[in-house]
């Protein structure tokens, strides 16, 4: 299977170290020659491109399914609309449009689409509630990928991503420092963030559906740094209600709906289609780098 990954950044790089290593053909595509250094440096092809500009997605060859994986690069809405919209539907048109067109497509997507619930579940069949711009816009591009592919004859899946951690992403001074605001985490590993693309990928599975990715327990911030603390050797965080630290000031609009927002994502639907995780909750995901920080802590002694 020859895969293109579009935005190949951190997870894409992951994800196609993982194809490769499983004897597929994977193709990195990055618009920055140091993006083109990294995928090389995963064991997989790169190349340089903007995958928002229809004539440099011709230096892309034919491939069995392109995985639209980009940033934005920004926070604002109208960049997010530049990428997620309106590049994914470039690329859309563009390889669906050859002569030789893709067989899937699948769209990293975030469980952000779902808005506040009060910490209730949701699934894949919760009505998407988006409550910034930039969710609005990822809610738009979701609509996108999963109804443009059918225009050029093949299938569009969204994978909708939980909050991403790992290597260089664990920020646990985040958490070890506080103050912490309560409020749920809903959290997937970068190695099963990848694993499960590529295992929807391989497997031939939800054509046409959106999956959330997200690991096995949702879980409180404060319970979340306790744990972070007393598995590092380290006195708990000071803590914070969202109230409190709505009265602190100094914050935007959108960071105050971020805030407010509360929801558990369940991952039922994708452990229901046999994936397997690496990481089935943060305790195993935060191991490696709780590891690190005490080894560093007592070199520092």
């Amino acid at each position: 299977m020859r895969v293109a990954i579009l935005g190949c950044g951190h997870v894409g790089c992951e994800l196609g170290r993982q194809l490769a290593e499983r004897g597929h053909d994977a193709i990195g595509v990055r618009r920055s020659s140091e993006g083109i250094e990294t995928i090389e440096s995963h064991g997989f092809e790169g190349i340089q491109a903007d995958i928002t500009d229809e004539r440099e997605l011709e230096s892309v060859p034919a491939v069995d399914a392109i995985v639209f994986a980009a940033s934005s690069g920004g926070r604002a809405a109208s960049a997010a609309r530049r990428v997620y919209v309106e590049g994914l539907r470039t690329a859309i048109e563009t390889f669906g449009s050859r002569d030789d067109p893709p067989d899937r497509l699948v769209y990293t997507s975030s469980t952000g689409v779902h808005g506040d619930h009060d910490g209730d579940w949701v699934d894949e069949e919760t009505p998407v509630e988006p409550t910034t711009e930039k969710t609005e816009v990822l809610a738009e591009a979701e609509r996108v990928a999963l109804e443009l592919p059918p225009e050029y004859g093949f299938d569009g899946t969204v994978a909708r991503y939980a909050g991403l951690y790992g290597p260089e992403r664990y920020r646990l001074e985040r958490y070890l420092e506080g103050p912490v605001t309560a409020g749920y985490l809903n959290m997937v590993h970068r190695d099963d963030a990848a694993g499960a693309v590529r295992f929807l990928l391989e497997e031939d599975l939800a054509r046409g559906e959106v999956v959330q990715v997200v690991d096995d327990e949702p879980v409180e911030k404060w319970a979340f740094a306790d744990w972070l603390a007393e598995a590092a050797g380290v006195e708990e965080p000071p803590k914070q209600t969202k109230t409190e630290r709505l009265e602190g000031g100094d914050i935007s609009a959108a960071a105050e709906r971020r805030i407010l927002t509360s929801k558990r994502c369940s991952n039922e639907k994708l452990r229901s289609l046999g994936y397997e995780f690496a990481y089935p909750t943060f305790r195993a995901g935060y191991r490696a780098a709780i590891d690190d920080y005490s080894g560093n802590a007592t070199a520092n002694e």
